[in-house]
């Protein structure tokens, strides 16, 4: 039996890394021949999660059509946030809660999409749905997803789905779901000892927004300035980026996981649309956008609107 490879989207996140490590465990269960590999460093809050539940990482790829005919996405589906020769295979499932865009195959496939927080939490019913037993391992990687990816279920794309399950999940991981969210999330925010370099592609998506091509990097702190304190040094790099890749805009979102708000930095010929989509005024090319933690719900559908009209 062929291998399939299971991963999630570049510069890759805790609910990327841990569902491409929980769907092939699944998969596996059932018997099929999976892998789960990834497409980027891990960063320090998944690190957390991984050496606090004794599991290793997935191995890192540049390339899959050298290794498989058929893969399966994790927690995203646009194509330039994928394998770079991802057209070169054949895509047999996607599992996902994010937008639909950019995305096409030739050949039918399982796909499931729902507007839930966090993949883990429809993977969480697909154990149920194949009677699959979670073991604590597992569950305490979901539950990780899922703190991660609603801010401990504080974040607007968190639904009474995502709540259950991690209530649920924390419970047969063994944890306090508020204590070891709140640990693993400031393992996450620690930003002392990164480079410019990191800090920009700790989690960053290409998005293609009408006919405007936008980068969205977003990193959590405890403390806005711990970032913004090396401003200029960011906004060289940055615009390298956009000159390189030939971006309209790219925004660099800091949040602040005490206080729910984050301050966008935006470069590029298109960083009006900020001002516009939130009815702010850049200063210094930063705006604090209040109440704004999640990229998915409360900056790509907003910018993309802006930037369709």
């Amino acid at each position: 039996m062929a291998k399939t490879l299971i991963f999630g989207h570049k510069n890759p996140d805790t609910d990327t890394i841990t569902s491409a490590i929980v769907y092939s465990y699944l998969k596996n269960k059932l018997g099929h021949n999976t892998e789960p590999v990834r497409l980027g460093a891990v960063n320090g809050e998944t690190q957390f999660a991984l050496d606090y539940f004794k599991a290793e990482a997935p191995r890192q790829v540049e390339t899959v059509a050298n290794e498989a005919s058929e893969v399966i996405l994790v927690d995203h589906n646009e194509r330039q946030q994928s394998a770079s020769d991802i057209d070169q295979v054949r895509v047999s499932e996607v599992i996902d809660h994010h937008r639909i865009a950019n995305f096409e195959t030739s050949h039918p496939l399982y796909y499931r999409a729902e507007p839930v927080g966090c993949t883990a939490t429809i993977l969480n019913k697909l154990f149920k749905e194949k009677g699959v037993e979670v073991t604590p391992q597992i569950a305490g990687l979901m539950v990780s997803a899922i703190v991660s990816d609603t801010l401990l279920l504080k974040s607007p794309t968190c639904t009474e789905e995502d709540v259950a399950a991690a209530r649920e999940l924390a419970d047969i991981a063994g944890v306090n779901l508020e204590q070891y969210g709140l640990d693993m999330l400031k393992a996450g925010a620690d930003v002392s000892s990164k480079t410019i370099a990191e800090l920009i592609s700790l989690d960053a998506k290409e998005f293609q927004m009408g006919s405007s091509k936008v980068e969205i990097a977003q990193v959590n702190t405890v403390d806005p300035n711990d970032v913004l304190n090396r401003q200029a040094e960011l906004e060289d790099a940055l615009n390298a980026i956009i000159s390189e890749k030939g971006l309209d805009l790219f925004v660099f979102v800091v949040t602040d996981i005490l206080n729910n708000d984050s301050v966008a930095l935006a470069l590029g010929k298109s960083a009006a649309a900020v001002e516009s989509a939130y009815n702010v005024k850049l200063e210094n090319n930063t705006a604090v956008l209040k109440g704004v933690v999640s990229r998915k719900s409360q900056i790509v559908p907003v910018l993309t609107e802006t930037l369709s009209k």
